[in-house]
């Protein structure tokens, strides 16, 4: 039998999330973001789950194949672009869209040998104060004109990415100057625009312009800004385990490697199937929520690589068997991922291979 340790990805639930992104921006179009294996859930099932989506997002040239390799029909776009000059003949095979997000790319697209007739949508990524990819505002037009001049450029779309959609007082980048940057320097270029994230979708609306690119939100997490609960979004991922042993303990008895907590007083404990080689936080402190039977309780001492420990003291007949909810329906994984110190999105990409995996539609 394998460990009672499952997650459950809940299809409808995908597909909810995407009618939510899709509803708040409905003058554009979607790209659904599926890089990391859509977040861990996985890309089989993201091709079923978004359909509707008008394409899928990611950063990796192989899974982008593995998409079409899947059936997928619709636009695919690299959000990173290609990597060297052998992924350009992969692009052209497989009609996938690009970011550009600096001169060297455009430079091996100059010297590119392609068949006659082929073209390209490309991605012109500005950096208006990221700081990670992207032409600087004073840059970007010429970026755009060297980019023109190609004969296999069928389309430029303009976008960039947002630090602080999730904080609009922010003082250090408000939303306002990044969109400022990006309005004065794209004026009078052609093209469509593509500027909002999860958070832009979620509480800027107004920055819909032509395409919106949703991705932690569709797998039920937020980026900031409010709960999945307040915006209408379900968890997709539901990680569940049991309680595999239990122990009594007294006050000063430690618990766990390093004996980083030390009970104070009688205590019911309870072993958890699940550790940090399944993608729970190792990090994760004293009484990061976990449900037990229904009733919520707390984490005690270190997590360790296949375990970790429960505080079973108020909860009557917890035993051996019990049912656990590590994240999910009945806890909120951005609750889990911020006693953590960390975010949803980390959680989701660390599901480890060995945790088994069931879906639910």
């Amino acid at each position: 039998m394998p460990r009672p340790l499952v997650a459950t990805i809940d299809i409808s639930a995908l597909q909810h999330n995407l009618a939510v992104a899709k509803a708040r921006a409905p003058r554009a179009k979607a790209w659904a973001v599926v890089k990391a294996q859509a977040y861990g859930h996985g890309l089989s099932r993201a091709v079923r789950a978004f359909a509707d989506a008008d394409g899928l997002a990611l950063i990796e040239v192989n899974y982008a194949v593995q998409l079409r390799e899947l059936g997928w029909k619709k636009p695919i776009l690299l959000l990173e672009g290609f990597f060297d000059a052998d992924d350009i003949a992969v692009l052209e095979q497989h009609q996938l869209q690009f970011a550009v997000h600096c001169n060297e790319q455009i430079q091996l697209l100059e010297a590119a040998r392609l068949a006659a007739g082929t073209q390209f949508d490309v991605h012109l990524k500005m950096n208006s104060g990221m700081n990670r990819l992207g032409f600087k505002p004073e840059a970007y037009r010429a970026a755009y004109e060297r980019l023109q001049k190609l004969a296999c450029v069928r389309s430029i779309t303009m976008m960039t990415h947002f630090a602080n959609a999730d904080d609009a007082s922010n003082p250090d980048l408000p939303l306002a100057e990044q969109i400022r940057r990006f309005k004065a320097a794209t004026q009078g270029l052609a093209g469509s625009c593509s500027v909002s994230n999860s958070a832009a979708d979620l509480l800027h609306t107004e920055l819909a312009y032509d395409w919106v690119r949703p991705g932690v939100m569709l797998y039920g997490g937020t980026p900031g800004g409010g709960t999945a609960q307040d915006f209408g979004l379900r968890p997709a991922m539901t990680l569940e385990s049991e309680i595999i042993a239990v122990q009594e303990i007294g006050p000063g008895d430690a618990v766990g490697y390093g004996s980083r907590f030390v009970a104070d007083k009688p205590m019911k404990i309870g072993i958890v199937a699940c550790g940090y080689a399944d993608g729970y936080p190792r990090h994760a402190p004293n009484n990061t929520p976990v449900v037990v039977d229904g009733v919520k309780t707390g984490t005690v001492g270190r997590v360790s690589m296949d375990m970790l420990i429960v505080d079973l003291t108020q909860i009557s007949g917890a035993g051996v068997g019990s049912h656990v909810v590590l994240w999910g329906e009945a806890l909120p994984i951005d609750d889990v991922a911020f006693a953590a110190g960390t975010i949803g999105y980390e959680l989701m990409c660390a599901l480890a291979p060995r945790v088994t995996v069931r879906e639910k539609n």
